[in-house]
């Protein structure tokens, strides 16, 4: 009886054996879902710093013998009848209290801030995309995808409270009766149409995030010789 046990503990041992090189659980370089979020992320903080520093987000085209004007967080820009084009920051670099309209300066201090955040979760994308997979790495994707979802919340206020300086007195000097969510003769421009776009895209990072951590493939088992 004892040889015919250890004749099948043998037998067993040799069929579960993994072949020589290979690791009982090897995890992989990356995911789809992963590559697709960071390279997401990275593209929507590229949309969001551009369209931060465009000056077109309320613009006036040019008519009769008018300039036409821009407007955006920070810049002012008109273009002469002869086609030159000026900007300029509002009170100057570093003259933060300058800015035309209480509303612009609350809309300015939310946008950086969305973006910023929104910066730092990318960062935090890039570094998942070395960790090994394991918990480390579900939480660090837990915490990018939190913070890409306050991200949202705080340009969404941001871009919701821009039009409410549109009754500023500079504002009306150049688009005539515009008030609060009406721009009079100007419109919206690119820049503010842009960041929309990029808010809304940056709904979805959060549920990328979700399932951005890489999975473990298990080796196929080599049947066990009874």
């Amino acid at each position: 009886m004892p040889p015919l046990l250890d004749r099948r503990q043998k037998t067993a041992g040799v069929g579960n054996t993994p072949p020589p090189g290979s690791s009982p659980q090897s995890p992989r370089m990356f995911s789809c879902v992963g590559c697709f979020w960071l390279l997401l992320s990275s593209a929507l903080v590229a949309v969001c710093s551009f369209s931060f520093i465009s000056p077109a987000w309320i613009v006036k085209e040019q008519l009769k013998n008018k300039d036409s004007v821009s407007f955006g967080l920070l810049w002012h820009c008109s273009e002469s009848l002869d086609h030159m084009y000026r900007c300029y920051t509002f009170g100057g670099i570093g003259k933060f209290a300058e800015i035309p309209s209480s509303s612009w300066q609350t809309s300015a201090v939310l946008c950086s801030g969305g973006c910023t955040l929104l910066a730092v979760s990318s960062l935090l994308a890039i570094i998942t995309f070395f960790l090994p997979s394991g918990s480390c790495e579900r939480r660090v994707c837990t915490l990018a995808g939190y913070m890409q979802m306050a991200s949202v919340f705080i340009m969404a206020s941001g871009l919701l409270v821009y039009p409410f300086g549109l009754n500023s007195a500079l504002v009306k000097s150049f688009c005539g009766d515009s008030d609060v969510y009406y721009a009079g003769e100007c419109q919206i421009g690119w820049g503010y149409m842009l960041a929309i776009v990029g808010v809304m895209l940056t709904l979805f990072l959060p549920f990328f995030a979700k399932y951005a951590p890489k999975e473990h493939v298990s080796p196929t088992p080599l049947p066990t010789i009874l």
